[in-house]
This record gives structure tokens, C-alpha cells and sequence, in this order.
């Protein structure tokens, strides 16, 4: 490769001028500031959007209550018509504007053109008039002297410089997507009023009225017993559950005792093995025992119930084997859990017998149910159930 001209370095030294007096900072960061700005902008409206739109001025979620009626048959052929309504946060039914600036792209292209061009010429030429005599050599001289030069220099700027930014809607936010979860967990339809009607939707008179408003009033009450029931049983099936763990705790103890009489017996010894067996045994006699009231737990107790077993301490009923010092089974009656299984043992019956008391009532209800809608039932002649129904539980029986 040929080294540069002086006039090459010339024109190399008048590119590099044209991008001296560049800023490329200011062309690069200005548009990535103006960026960062406009995404501070966004997400400041977005939050004024769910301040303003989703609460109100105390705080609180601003809803939106919706209204619609609910048909369901009773199996007497009437028909209820029900009145609902559901309150639906307003976040959770208008899109949130959540645009964010998802690509900033920046084009900057310069492009410096610059040539130059030199042509230059002579021509020349001598003409003489004379003559010189050189012996026999006669010469004659005719000259003629020009020349001819020219330059031509020229040059082309042009620049480009582009920005493109994109943006879009992200939808949601992923912590407001949680909050409206849990909200709509706890969203449930209210029932503002109801009222009897026949088979085809229409009103009902005399005794049909008042046979609907008592098979209604009796289905409410039966709703309300379930629930009292399921309440009753979910506390009767921790407090099986608290004796379970205690007698867990107590089979461990019992374990842990042989475990340190077995330690104790020589090897090799032939009186000692014959205790050994007998040590096996009892454990055997021991865990079966526990094992089998984990498995039986709640018939159990509820033996207990119906026997009306009045046992100060753990029943003989429940068949728990203890292991004694000297590493024989008895009957249990102490041990490092003995008082608080106890004390589970009553708190189980307890629940016990509040569950069949309130079997028994809904049994009773429900065969009062039945007596009404074959007619063994007596009406009153007025009055009777007014329709009201009780809004903290909707459900029909």
C-alpha cells in the first residue's frame, strides 16, 4: 500500500474536522433520558389511574353492584325467586392503562464525501526562422510554447439521525393481579329478597301459599343445622386429632424406655435373652395398642359417647397398653402424656356428643320436611312462615 499523499492527508484531515464538533453523548443520552422520563410518566399514571378509579376517598375498594334474579325449583313443584346482587371491585372490570417503554432504538449515520481532482498540461513548441550554415547542412528552427492546467475539488455531507421508540400495554400489574385474586376469593352473590311462586313463575294463594312459605321457613332452618353441623364435626376432628399427636408423643416415650432396657441386657447371656423376649413381647402388646386407636380413633370415641363411659382417667374402652419400668405391659394409667390425653379424651367426647345431638335435631327436621310435603303435617290457617329469608345463608336445603 502506497503512503498518503500530502494532498491525501489533506482530505483525511478536512473528514476528521466534519465530526469534530460532534456530541455524541448528548446524541445518545438525550433520547435514552427522554426515555427513562416518559416510563416515569407512565407508571405515574397508572397509579393516579388505580388511586382514582379503583378506591375512594377513604381508602376503601370502590365496587360496582350488579342485580339479577335467580329461579331454583323446590321439590314440592314450587319455585323460588330470588333476588341477588354481587358487588364487583371496578378494577377487576376496566382495563388498566399500564403502557411502559419497551425498546428505545437510536440511528445515527454521517457520511462525508470529498474529492478533488487535478488536471494539468503542456504543450510545446519552437519555431525559428533562420538559417544556419553548417557546411552542407542548411537547418531551419520553428518553436511554439503554451501550457494548460486545471483543478477541480469537490464535497457531499449528509447526516441521518432517527429515534424509535416502542411501547405497550402490559396489561395487569402482577401485584394488582394478586390483590384482585383474593378479592374475587371473597366475591359472592348477596341475596337481597326472595319470594314463592308455582311451577310456571306465578304467584301462589290459600293453602298452596302457605304449604310453600312452611317447606321454605323448614329449609332455611335445615341450611342452619348443616352448618352448626359441619362446625361441630370440624371441632370434633381436631380434638380426635390433638389425641392422635399425644398418643404419637406418649408410644415414643414408651419406645424410648424398652429401647434403654434393651441396652442394659448382655449379649451372649442366656438369662438376658430370655428378658429380651419378654421385653419383645410386651413392646409388641404396647404398639399394637396405639396403633390400632390411630386407626379407630374416632369409632372410639364415639363408643365412648354411646356407652356414656363416666371414666375419671384414659377408658378402658379405647384398650391403650402402657409399659412399666420393668419393661412389662400393663394397663395404661401414667406417663409423660397421660393427664393432657386425658384431658383430649374429654374434650372429644364432649364434641362428640354435640354432633349427635345436632344429627339428631337435623334428622328430626328433616322428617318434619317430609311430613309437610306428604300432608301429615298440619298448616296453620294464617300467617304462618312470612318469607323473610336470613341473608347471612343463602343456601337451600
Amino acid at each position: 500500500m502506497e503512503p498518503a499523499t500530502g494532498g491525501q492527508k489533506g482530505v483525511f484531515m478536512a473528514i476528521a474536522e466534519q465530526f469534530a464538533g460532534l456530541q455524541m453523548d448528548q446524541l445518545i443520552g438525550a433520547p435514552l433520558r427522554a426515555a427513562a422520563d416518559a416510563s416515569n410518566q407512565l407508571a405515574n399514571s397508572t397509579a393516579e389511574f388505580i388511586n382514582r378509579v379503583g378506591f375512594d376517598a377513604n381508602g376503601n375498594v370502590q365496587t360496582v353492584a350488579f342485580g339479577y334474579q335467580r329461579r331454583s325449583v323446590n321439590e314440592d313443584g314450587t319455585s323460588n325467586l330470588d333476588e341477588m346482587k354481587v358487588n364487583v371491585p371496578m378494577l377487576a372490570i376496566v382495563p388498566i392503562p399500564n403502557l411502559q417503554v419497551d425498546e428505545v432504538n437510536i440511528l445515527f449515520d454521517m457520511e462525508v464525501k470529498q474529492s478533488e481532482k487535478q488536471e494539468s498540461s503542456m504543450d510545446m513548441g519552437a519555431t525559428v526562422s533562420g538559417t544556419l550554415n553548417l557546411g552542407i547542412v542548411k537547418v531551419s528552427v520553428t518553436g511554439n510554447i503554451s501550457t494548460h492546467q486545471s483543478n477541480t475539488r469537490s464535497s457531499d455531507n449528509s447526516a441521518k439521525y432517527h429515534v424509535d421508540v416502542r411501547a405497550t400495554n402490559h396489561g395487569i400489574p402482577e401485584g394488582l393481579a394478586r390483590v384482585l385474586d383474593m378479592m374475587a376469593a371473597n366475591v359472592a352473590p348477596t341475596l337481597v329478597g326472595s319470594s314463592l311462586k308455582d311451577g310456571n313463575g306465578q304467584d301462589l294463594s290459600g293453602q298452596a301459599k302457605l304449604k310453600a312459605e312452611r317447606l321454605k321457613g323448614i329449609r332455611q332452618e335445615i341450611s342452619q343445622i348443616e352448618n352448626r353441623l359441619g362446625a361441630a364435626r370440624d371441632g370434633l376432628d381436631n380434638s380426635i386429632r390433638q389425641m392422635k399427636r399425644l398418643g404419637a408423643t406418649q408410644l415414643n416415650a414408651f419406645q424410648g424406655r424398652m429401647m434403654k432396657l434393651m441396652n442394659d441386657l448382655e449379649k451372649d447371656n442366656e438369662e438376658d435373652d430370655k428378658t429380651a423376649a419378654a421385653y419383645s413381647q410386651a413392646m409388641d402388646e404396647v404398639n399394637q395398642s396405639w396403633n390400632a386407636f390411630q386407626n379407630q380413633a374416632p369409632d372410639m370415641i364415639r363408643l365412648l359417647v354411646d356407652s356414656n363411659d363416666q371414666s375419671d382417667g384414659v377408658s378402658e374402652l379405647l384398650g391403650l397398653r402402657g409399659l412399666s419400668d420393668m419393661g412389662e405391659a400393663e394397663k395404661y394409667s401414667g406417663g409423660d402424656c397421660y393427664q393432657a390425653f386425658v384431658s383430649a379424651q374429654r374434650n372429644s367426647m364432649t364434641a362428640q356428643a354435640n354432633v349427635n345431638t345436632i344429627e339428631k335435631e337435623l334428622f328430626d327436621k328433616k322428617a318434619e320436611y317430609s311430613d309437610v310435603i306428604a300432608g301429615r303435617a298440619a298448616l296453620p290457617e294464617s300467617g304462618g312462615y312470612d318469607g323473610s329469608v336470613d341473608t347471612e345463608d343463602p343456601e337451600e336445603y
